[in-house]
């Protein structure tokens, strides 16, 4: 039976939190870009909404998605490698780098969404 390395600072997280963390993050970002809550937000929703905005949101879209794509690579090589998944410190900071990612991906968002706007 192999036992888990310790952690160098004692404390122990299950990897189940910071991989909940990115799944709920990148369903934000789906929902956002892809599942029209970005674009109903900034750009209003059916008779009042604005088709140049919505283009800009696109747009934003575009330039969001490689950067959700790299937060999805991330999180899957931590867990595909092995010798990333067997080593809890860098599973963790992998994991962690991903959801900073994830938050880059929703800010390019909002910040295309916000100069978008009208």
């Amino acid at each position: 039976m192999q036992v888990m390395p310790e952690r160098a600072n004692g404390w122990w997280i299950s990897p189940a939190i910071p991989t909940i963390a990115n799944c709920v993050l990148a369903a934000l970002w789906f929902f956002s870009a892809l599942g029209g809550w970005g674009d109903a937000a900034f750009c209003g929703e059916d008779d009042h909404r604005d088709p140049g905005c919505s283009a800009g949101f696109d747009d934003a879209v575009r330039l969001s998605a490689p950067v959700a794509l790299l937060a999805v690579g991330l999180v899957a090589a931590a867990w595909a490698l092995h010798g990333i998944r067997r080593r809890p410190g860098r599973l963790d900071a992998l994991l962690t780098v991903a959801a900073f990612v994830w938050v880059l991906a929703e800010a390019v968002l909002f910040v295309g969404g916000y100069l978008a706007k009208p």
